[in-house]
């Protein structure tokens, strides 16, 4: 099993109470911490412009230039979104912008794609908000314009939404040398009609409901799609993201509870804060490394070979990171 790590990037509230100065430092140091060792394969961020459950004033910092960033001040690790929204960006400017970001990474760059969701963040910022049957076309077509630029160096699709016509991408991704060796995608989302159909198509890697039931059924979904697709189901590598407390017992993993719920409501009210804390209690990877590794072994078992984590407190506290290097991972190094 492989694993990556979400880096705090504001979105849900994970940089509060730290000085605007000093959050592209405590997001640096985080990802050369992951840089500098062998535990985790990936850094990620999400593609958000808002706060979550509630936009608020607080940082949220954009994806892509985090992105850069990272790969002109890491040297090792690779480097994900999980996901980029296709409707927020031109597709054709982001497979620009990604081969780009790749050239910088010496090769590391994930794309991470999806429809699109957060209402609130598409009509603030112009958007507007379409259905879901324009968003996933959008996803669609956009994909097809990434394959045709990261393959043969130009794009034309007349498409329903977008209409490209020799669109250039020069130079080229490093990871490009053939139809099968690009930028690898992922195509983030369980919707069972279109999502998961053109993951069958296009996808490298998939990014689902990660409770066991969640992720056997949505699996079975995708091997359908792929069988009538005409495509290996085995070639597709299915991940799901996780948000991990995790305490060398039982009490320990109350505290760091009672912590995320009191960090909350500060921003939140205490009411929501609880609520939060809560439902993350009855999450998967909640408990002690043992816990957490049988409950893996369960969902490694379905096929589940890649957890994108998020640690709530990553940017005040590393220790929850540590014990998951120390006493998880290596659980799963053969």
């Amino acid at each position: 099993m492989r694993f990556g790590l979400f880096i705090p990037q504001g979105w849900r509230f994970d940089l509060v109470g730290i000085d605007p100065h000093r959050q592209w430092q405590t997001m640096s140091d985080l990802a050369q911490h992951v840089d500098q060792g062998d535990a985790w394969e990936s850094i990620w961020v999400y593609d958000h412009f808002h706060t979550t459950p509630e936009p608020s004033n607080e940082a949220t910092h954009e994806a892509w230039t985090l992105m850069s960033a990272f790969a002109a001040s890491t040297s090792r690790v690779r480097l994900g979104q999980m996901c980029t929204c296709m409707s927020y960006r031109d597709p054709a400017y982001l497979a620009k912008v990604a081969a780009t970001a790749d050239v910088i990474s010496g090769g590391r760059v994930e794309m991470g794609i999806g429809g699109g969701w957060y209402e609130h963040e598409w009509r603030a910022y112009g958007y507007g908000f379409p259905s879901a049957a324009d968003r996933l076309g959008r996803l669609r077509e956009g994909v097809e314009i990434f394959r045709q630029m990261w393959t043969t160096g130009s794009a034309t699709l007349a498409g329903k939404h977008y209409q490209v016509d020799g669109a250039l991408c020069h130079p080229q991704p490093l990871q490009t040398t053939s139809a099968a060796n690009r930028i690898p995608m992922w195509i983030a989302g369980g919707g069972e009609k279109v999502t998961l159909k053109i993951a069958a198509q296009y996808a490298d890697y998939t990014n689902f409901d990660g409770t066991p039931d969640g992720f056997r059924y949505k699996s079975g979904v995708l091997k359908g799609h792929c069988e009538k697709v005409g495509r290996d189901f085995e070639q597709i590598t299915r991940s799901a993201n996780y948000n991990p407390v995790i305490g060398a017992n039982a009490a320990q993993v109350d505290d760091k509870l009672a912590w995320y719920a009191d960090h909350l409501g500060k921003v939140l009210g205490e009411q929501r804060g609880q609520e939060m804390a809560d439902n993350l209690r009855h999450q998967p990877l909640v408990g002690t490394p043992d816990q957490i590794v049988g409950k893996l072994r369960e969902l490694e078992a379905l096929g589940m070979t890649y957890a994108i984590t998020y640690f709530a407190d990553a940017a005040y506290d590393r220790s929850s990171i540590e014990l998951f290097e120390r006493e998880v991972i290596p659980a799963f190094a053969s």
